[in-house]
């Protein structure tokens, strides 16, 4: 027997005894039309970023850690040391470490 339940539906609390039941739906009830909006940000202006460079090892170990949670090898705190050592070797050894890692996912 399989039972299939609507999760679309939305659920309300409202408190029976209350004498404004507006005030005391859950989730509460909207004053306009304007908070039923989503806010999203405005794009970034490219103007006002950030003048500052990553070292090119920072790059690495960043990469690197995309790589291997892309994988599905998510890197734990103990493997910070692993991951430095590894961001110290030249770029073309962490490139070809990060394609290796892509291409077992």
């Amino acid at each position: 027997m399989t039972i299939a339940l609507d999760h679309h539906t939305t659920q309300s609390f409202v408190d029976p005894y209350a004498d404004d039941p507006a005030q005391t739906s859950w989730p509460p009830a909207a004053a306009s039309a304007e908070q039923d909006m989503d806010y999203l940000l405005p794009p970034p202006n490219p103007s006002e970023r950030l003048s500052t460079l990553i070292d090119p090892r920072d790059q690495r170990r960043l990469a690197l850690h995309a790589a291997l949670t892309t994988a599905g090898i998510p890197p734990r705190p103990e493997d910070r040391d692993a991951i430095n050592q590894l961001s110290a070797l030249p770029a073309s050894i962490n490139t070809t470490l990060q394609r290796w890692l892509n291409h077992t996912s």
